[in-house]
């Protein structure tokens, strides 16, 4: 009881893991420790664009942690196969368990996909906010920038409603491929359903973590007739209506290399 008290007189408790140095404290030493010692905290950042699998990867051994039970308790906590953590950087108590990262990460990512899904729709619904995920990510993958993120979101509704296959690089980078590039070969021989060469409409599932840029791009894309887009050699991307105009942008750059 008289620990409440001189607790009280001094401050509070910090949250978290805390150092507190000593193997031996007196009494005293031990509470002041408890309200002036720094957390002991982890900084973890899911970049834009990621996939979970990379991610997992990188905080198991960041964290010493199991990626397989990371895989686990992300596919128990969150409603969405990928993406279901918002690429941001999280601060996490050191010593953190597998189960209780995925729990802090995925509730975070949820209070966030609800704010902004009720802002916009006035609903949370996980199977429509999994659509805009979806393009979201694409986008994510796609735009050389912020700034072309409207566009190629316009492009990929465009398509979509004329029922053209995507062609997509982007949607061959999930899981594993993350980082590898997208060759002839890669698209003639991957026959996933992420393929959006061989398979109309969308992927199933999202391919990589999204930023907010990228969800609020694919609520409101641009409204355009755009129906293809091509990287420059400036490396941002030149966008046309028809095939013609993009064979036009493609010998152009070629020219120019």
């Amino acid at each position: 009881m008289i620990d409440s008290f001189i607790l009280r007189a001094m401050g509070s408790p910090q949250t978290g893991w805390i150092f507190i140095g000593n193997n031996k404290l007196n009494r005293i030493d031990f509470l002041h420790k408890l309200t002036s010692s720094k957390a002991m905290i982890n900084k973890v950042t899911l970049i834009p664009g990621e996939t979970s699998e990379i991610f997992f990867d990188t905080l198991a051994k960041e964290l010493k942690l199991d990626p397989k039970k990371l895989y686990k308790y992300y596919h128990e906590f969150s409603p969405y196969p990928e993406a279901g953590i918002y690429a941001d950087t999280y601060y996490v108590p050191y010593g953190i368990k597998e189960k209780h990262l995925m729990h802090f990460l995925v509730r975070e990512s949820e209070k966030k996909y609800k704010a902004l899904s009720e802002k916009i729709y006035g609903t949370y619904n996980t199977k429509q906010w999994q659509k805009v995920l979806v393009i979201a990510s694409i986008i994510q993958k796609e735009a050389a920038n912020q700034k072309e993120m409207p566009l190629v979101s316009s492009v990929i509704y465009n398509r979509l409603k004329k029922g053209m296959r995507l062609q997509m690089d982007g949607t061959l980078n999930y899981g594993k491929y993350s980082h590898v590039k997208v060759t002839p070969e890669r698209i003639k021989n991957d026959e996933s359903i992420f393929n959006t060469y061989k398979h109309k409409g969308l992927p199933p599932s999202p391919i990589g973590s999204v930023s907010l840029a990228a969800i609020r791009a694919a609520i409101r894309p641009a409204k355009t007739k755009h129906l293809y887009f091509m990287k420059n050699t400036e490396g941002t991307h030149n966008f046309s209506d028809s095939f013609r105009a993009h064979r036009k942008n493609v010998r152009k750059a070629g020219k120019k290399k």
